[in-house]
């Protein structure tokens, strides 16, 4: 006889743990299934942001190393892939120390290890056992998209879920794609050594960021050394150190040692056999879900890359709020992205949030935006970012009216902790000169947020105001 669940929870990666551990707070009955133990934490733990940022910070000290030759330091000898490798497995074990069937165990929480598949619209089969859950939630993520390249098998190929096997660094390294998880990634072993390729179909890199951002990012990521071959593809390989690459009219041959290849994640239900559970799939793949991630049986809902996405750890935790929510109140909210928000680590980083200005302009609403390049920044200056810049989206009122924050991009190398109170006055709308309420110690990075602010609203001051001003200011006088 099946054991009975008020939530099923397939996948234990960010968003199965935060539905799993978030509904199990609450008292609700949960079984979460994993593959394996080892498997436990996801992409985000075992392939992605922990290794990957882990590999970055390793990378960034050793650069940095170098770079003291500037003043007086001699650096000498090559950074060793085996101790960095063995840095990130720390990080990733200190992780795993609260992210295993054990730990999950001992907090209450039923684990089941092993591959599901559904076998009806309320049972999940694992290990020959079967569960029924009133509601079972999808959380299974993506994988690395592959690409049909002749040629492909003779070379070394990598992706985000492989590079860490490495057992030495490569003097070249051709970087399929200049999304943002190969920069991040060729930017770190350009920074150890290697010489680093990228092939790029787009006229230029991160294409989902605004176009004067990406091109501060690559002009950072030229002085690396990094070389781009943009609207560009490859065609194939000649041999296992060689590609030969089209762009436009032309084609001319790269030699390299690996290719890592990151094309985009792709969604493979096949496994789970949802027929079986009366859940329908798109032409392209994907579930097919409503407003609420549900998907055609309204019992199983969707979170995670599963959920089709945006495909980041916190989309998942966004999705489980609003799931649980959902599950536990009368009052049903659909998810919303438009006050998303996303930092890619690079150096410097690119933190975005809210509406681009693409969708603005798309959608005809009125805004106002605001640019505040870094140059006369004090801590710009005294920390030697002075390309970077904060590009802000406003509403569009006069003074003295209330102005919200739209959306914006900041690019510089905090920018993932600069943006924070910006997105913050995203979430909850509130009125940009509340700022001015601020006083920022000096001279912190976030200073130049209140700096743009301050610019816009002294800009907005109509002289019949400043006539105003002035009466007032000789009379208290």
């Amino acid at each position: 006889m099946a054991q009975v669940y008020d939530m099923i929870v397939i996948g234990a990666g960010s968003g199965g743990l935060s539905m799993a551990l978030g509904l199990h707070e609450l008292g609700i009955k949960v079984l979460l299934i994993e593959k394996s133990d080892q498997s436990i934490g996801g992409e985000c733990l075992n392939t992605g942001c922990i290794p990957s940022k882990a590999f970055i910070h390793a990378t960034k000290i050793i650069h940095a190393a170098h770079q003291s030759k500037q003043f007086g330091l001699e650096v000498d000898g090559q950074a060793s892939m085996g101790r960095i490798w063995h840095y990130v497995e720390q990080a990733q074990n200190k992780i795993r120390s609260h992210e295993n069937a054990n730990y999950l165990r001992a907090q209450g929480l039923d684990i089941e290890l092993g591959a599901a598949k559904f076998s009806g619209k309320n049972q999940v089969t694992v290990n020959g056992k079967e569960f029924y859950g009133k509601k079972i939630t999808i959380a299974t993520g993506s994988k690395p998209a592959k690409i049909q390249v002749p040629g492909i098998e003779q070379i070394q190929q990598y992706n985000n879920e492989t590079i860490w096997k490495l057992s030495k660094i490569p003097k070249t390294i051709l970087f399929v794609g200049a999304g943002p998880i190969n920069l991040e990634l060729g930017q770190a072993f350009a920074r150890i050594g290697s010489k680093v390729i990228m092939v790029e179909l787009a006229k230029r890199i991160l294409t989902k960021e605004a176009e004067e951002i990406s091109q501060i990012l690559h002009q950072q990521s030229l002085k690396l050394g990094i070389e781009f071959c943009l609207e560009s593809t490859v065609d194939r390989f000649t041999d296992a150190h060689t590609a030969v690459v089209k762009q436009k009219h032309h084609q001319h041959h790269l030699k390299f040692d690996i290719a890592v290849i990151s094309v985009g994640r792709k969604l493979d239900f096949t496994a789970l056999n949802p027929a079986a559970a009366g859940i329908s799939l798109e032409k392209s793949g994907c579930l097919k879900l409503d407003g609420y991630l549900r998907t055609t049986n309204k019992n199983v809902l969707a979170i995670g890359d599963a959920a089709n996405g945006p495909q980041f750890s916190h989309a998942a935790e966004l999705q489980a709020t609003t799931l649980i929510s959902n599950l536990i109140s009368p009052f049903k909210k659909k998810i919303s992205y438009h006050k998303f928000s996303w930092v890619t680590f690079t150096q410097p980083e690119v933190a975005t949030f809210g509406i681009s200005e693409a969708q603005l302009i798309a959608t005809g609403r009125k805004y106002v935006k605001l640019v505040q390049n870094l140059q006369e920044d004090d801590r710009a200056v005294a920390s030697d970012y002075k390309y970077g810049k904060i590009i802000l989206y406003i509403t569009k009122r006069s003074f003295p009216f209330p102005n919200k924050l739209l959306g914006g991009s900041i690019i510089a190398p905090n920018a993932g902790e600069m943006v924070q109170e910006l997105i913050l006055a995203n979430t909850v709308d509130i009125d940009i000169n509340q700022l001015f309420k601020k006083t920022y110690p000096y001279p912190t990075s976030s200073r130049a947020n209140k700096i743009i602010i301050m610019k816009h609203f002294i800009g907005s001051i109509r002289p019949w105001m400043k006539n105003i001003l002035k009466r007032a200011y000789r009379i208290q006088a």
